[in-house]
């Protein structure tokens, strides 16, 4: 490959690891950017809706002059396509590769790529079929309400429930798998770099698995949401009806069963619970041990409460629980003239001995009803450095304090709340009552 295409990647690369975009993530071995894994979460109020749907991209030496090639990976092992345009064995068809003028240009790049099959993934994929156009029998309205019933189960199911138990390590039961192993090897004779060769390729290679951990919270009870809707559409044990243009191995088969995912999907959340607590325990650990982890957590621990006190904009006690820099207690004040004015909130961030590479998870200890919070006190924020502690207190407080959000269905992690900040005027008065009465409460 030229350096000319290496440093067209790269950049490229650089730039998306950098956006804010909360529906796209691209990572790639640091050994080779030829090969690059991607992810987009599924967009709101579609059948995809906050799946995780991976790709998998692999960069000729002819880039960009030529497009790069495009696999779907979230395919249940070749057997579920999720689109007319994403077949089961993974291959993705592009609109630039079809009629004359929308051929790939070598202005496109990797962002350009996955908006495109973002905009697959519609409130109607049935419309991504040729000759949709034209077909407006009953026959064909009955199949497009199908296929949406069908693809949404499957989006729960493989996607978001199978990836977050593989990621887990526990069965659709509950049992838990033991660790996958990797066999010891001598190593002697091989200088630091062919190490790292050799562990770049035995090492599973898993970038989002963090990142769908944390969205998994985000969204959890918009997924309880889907399911309690779905439910009053279709029955446990009821067929997928199969499209006109599913055909041979290509096709996306199955049963509705709403009741195991709604179960399945609780048991991933008291696993992700359990992952959390368990945190703690490695993190006194790992202080016992004096590692680098607790070092670098100890000493952000300490400049950031130096700074606060020197902040006199916002009011914030900071503290560790039981002397474990993995456990850090905010007391965070509401600030005058807002509706959060004279709130005392607890919020507990807690830190795995793997930070930053697994992020801390947040929670409101005070119950609060915001759109940002989730039921469970999960806030919905993103740090603009995630390797400094700081940056994540400030994003939990930027998105608590935040006066006039744009819509964005993203970052909505309440659904209750959401419904009523974005509804009527009597909805946001109703709203802000709630609001009020949650501070009320904080300080009781």
């Amino acid at each position: 490959m030229s350096n000319h295409s290496i440093i067209r990647i790269t950049r490229e690369l650089a730039d998306l690891q950098k956006t804010s975009d909360l529906s796209l993530a691209v990572a790639c071995r640091d050994v080779d950017v030829r090969n690059v894994r991607a992810i987009i979460i599924g967009p709101p109020e579609t059948p995809y809706e906050f799946g995780f749907f991976e790709f998998s991209i692999k960069f000729g030496r002819d880039y960009p002059a030529k497009a790069p090639t495009v696999l779907a990976t979230t395919t249940n092992g070749g057997r579920c396509r999720f689109n007319p345009n994403i077949y089961s064995q993974g291959k993705v068809c592009f609109t630039w590769r079809g009629e004359r003028g929308e051929e790939w240009s070598s202005a496109q790049g990797l962002e350009s790529i996955l908006i495109s099959i973002q905009s697959l993934m519609s409130s109607n994929p049935y419309e991504n079929e040729p000759g949709f156009e034209t077909a407006n029998d009953e026959i064909d309205k009955k199949n497009q309400k199908d296929y949406v019933a069908k693809i949404r189960h499957e989006t729960l199911r493989i996607s978001v429930i199978q990836r977050l138990e593989e990621y887990l390590g526990i069965t659709p039961s509950g049992e838990v798998l033991p660790p996958v192993l990797e066999p010891e090897e001598d190593r002697g004779d091989l200088d630091p770099h062919d190490k790292e060769l050799l562990d770049e390729s035995t090492v599973p290679f898993e970038p989002f698995k963090d990142l769908c951990k944390r969205r998994f919270i985000w969204y959890y009870d918009s997924y309880l949401l889907a399911i309690a809707k779905a439910k009053q559409d279709v029955t446990d044990g009821q067929q997928f009806s199969r499209m006109p243009f599913e055909c041979g191995g290509n096709v996306m088969e199955g049963r509705f069963n709403y009741t195991e995912l709604e179960r399945r999907l609780k048991l991933i959340r008291v696993t992700l619970d359990a992952e959390m607590n368990q945190w703690a325990v490695e993190g006194l650990s790992s202080k016992n041990k004096e590692s680098s982890v607790a070092a670098n957590l100890q000493r952000q621990y300490e400049q950031v409460v130096e700074s606060y006190k020197r902040n006199k904009s916002v009011t914030l006690d900071i503290e560790l629980v039981d002397k474990n820099p993995f456990v850090w207690a905010l007391t965070y004040f509401g600030r005058p003239m807002t509706n959060l004015d004279g709130g005392l909130f607890r919020i507990k961030l807690c830190f795995s001995t793997r930070f930053p590479e697994e992020q801390p998870r947040a929670k409101f200890e005070t119950a609060l009803f915001h759109h940002r919070i989730a039921a469970d006190g999960s806030p919905c924020y993103t740090p603009k450095r995630p390797e400094d502690v700081k940056s994540h207190i400030e994003g939990i407080i930027d998105a608590l304090e935040e006066e006039s959000p744009p819509y964005d269905p993203r970052t909505m992690v309440n659904p209750e709340a959401t419904k009523l900040y974005w509804g009527s005027v009597d909805d946001k008065k109703l709203y802000n009552r709630k609001l009020r009465r949650a501070v009320q409460r904080s300080m009781e």
